[in-house]
């Protein structure tokens, strides 16, 4: 019996992304589900900073390809022989799992208990925007902070949001307006502090200057809680600094320099990281709890309560736009989210 064949983009060699090399057009075998498993016929998908993280140049050779890729929305073809939930013709959207190929591929294996169900008021473009994004701000504010994201639940408490017009950001900004925070985002140009402004920041911090004159100038004196969504280490000292007595941080960036976190003890302030792969890549107890945030997230959709953060839409999925894609996420002036659909 012949195998079955599909399309992909994948690397062999971690090249800067200047290099036509750096990502290729290839064809591989059709994966099939097993377990758990659903067979996804990838309609659409989005970048992350964590791609360019995983292609950036580094001495390694792949003896198959690696196809990179995180978030996607498509439709079930297939399901393995302990699936519970989904059946083929479902549509669906999901972040994926950092221990096993990626999404950039016509047809794509990710476990049941990660996938929820698509938004039907949007495309699988818009849909596929959000799943990474939307987790992570989730698992963030309501599992390692200890927020409600019921509406109104937190009125009277401060959030700082830094990097706000990101994609994690655009949908954080989102979810705490929507649970009653004072939400204060940090953006540098105009477009980017306008666009935290419509997604939910009533307040807005220049990150390139210092936080406390800006923080004060705005009648505060320091803020309740602190989502890092950019740079940890780099404003690590202020947001020490402009924590509250009790208050809470949470950061989503990984820093190659210690913490000092000493600058914590004196406030007795809980600080914690939140990575959306722990769940799926230890397998964990309650790993089903990113499909219920992705319901929970495609009924707020559909209710009209939060919107797609898509601000770029390429077609078809290939290596040139996949290209195009990693170098303006790598320029680190992206809005929002870029999405590619199609093969």
């Amino acid at each position: 019996m012949p195998v079955a064949k599909m399309k992909a983009v994948g690397l062999y060699r971690y090249l800067p992304i200047s290099d036509p090399e750096s990502l290729l057009d290839v064809e591989v075998e059709r994966p099939r589900p097993q377990g758990r498993d659903l067979l996804v016929q990838i309609r659409a998908v989005s970048v992350n900073p964590v791609d360019t993280k995983i292609r950036a140049p580094k001495d390694r050779v792949e003896s198959t390809p690696k196809i990179l890729g995180f978030d996607a929305a498509g439709i079930v073809v297939e399901t393995g022989p302990e699936c519970q939930w989904y059946k083929p013709g479902d549509e669906v959207f999901y972040a994926g799992s950092n221990v096993r190929q990626g999404t950039n591929a016509e047809y794509h294996l990710v476990d049941e208990r990660i996938v929820g169900r698509k938004p039907k008021a949007l495309s699988f473009a818009e849909a596929a925007a959000l799943p990474l994004t939307s987790l992570t701000a989730w698992e963030a504010l309501e599992d390692r902070l200890g927020f409600s994201l019921d509406p109104g639940a937190n009125r009277g408490t401060s959030l700082l949001i830094i990097g706000a017009a990101g994609g994690v950001g655009s949908i954080a900004t989102q979810l705490a307006k929507r649970a009653g925070f004072t939400v204060i985002g940090t953006a540098s140009r105009p477009e980017t502090k306008e666009w935290a402004l419509q997604h939910g920041a009533d307040h807005i911090l220049d990150h390139t200057r210092p936080f406390r004159p800006q923080i004060e100038a705005l009648g505060f004196r320091d803020v309740d809680a602190i989502l890092c969504l950019n740079a940890t280490d780099k404003h690590w000292e202020q947001m020490a600094d402009v924590i509250a007595p009790q208050g809470k941080i949470c950061s989503i960036v990984e820093t190659s320099t210690l913490l000092n976190l000493e600058l914590l003890f004196g406030k007795s302030v809980t600080f914690a990281w939140e990575l959306m792969f722990t769940r799926p890549r230890y397998q964990t107890a309650d790993m089903a709890r990113q499909r219920d945030i992705l319901n929970r997230v495609a009924d707020l959709v559909d209710a009209g309560e939060i919107q797609s953060t898509m601000t770029e839409h390429l077609s078809p999925i290939n290596a040139e736009n996949l290209r195009k894609a990693h170098a303006k996420l790598e320029s680190g002036r992206t809005i929002g989210k870029i999405v590619l659909s199609g093969f």
